[in-house]
């Protein structure tokens, strides 16, 4: 997919969990890390990029303010909570 990133996280399984929020409410996502399609974990270290389509940007950054969910510029700013309690937290299930 040539998307627009909102989020750049730590790991393929907080991106995973991530664009599982964004699409329940609709929107075109997918994950983007060079990581040997999950077999070789250690190359996330650049982080794993969430993409959503162009048109649903908006959309896609709104969901991730309202669930907490860190962006790129929320973890350069300290916050270090994990993404996938504020998700699972947020829609209301578990991680």
């Amino acid at each position: 997919m040539d998307g627009v990133t909102v989020a750049v996280v730590a790991s393929r399984t907080e991106a995973e969990l991530i664009v599982g929020l964004l699409r329940s409410n609709g929107l075109r996502a997918d994950v983007s890390a060079d990581d040997a399609a999950g077999l070789d974990p250690q190359l996330q270290l650049q982080g794993v990029r969430v993409l959503v389509a162009p048109a649903d940007e908006t959309q896609a950054r709104r969901l991730l303010a309202d669930a907490g969910t860190a962006g790129p510029l929320d973890r350069a700013a300290g916050d270090h909570r994990s993404t996938r309690r504020r998700v699972a937290t947020a829609s209301g299930g578990r991680a």
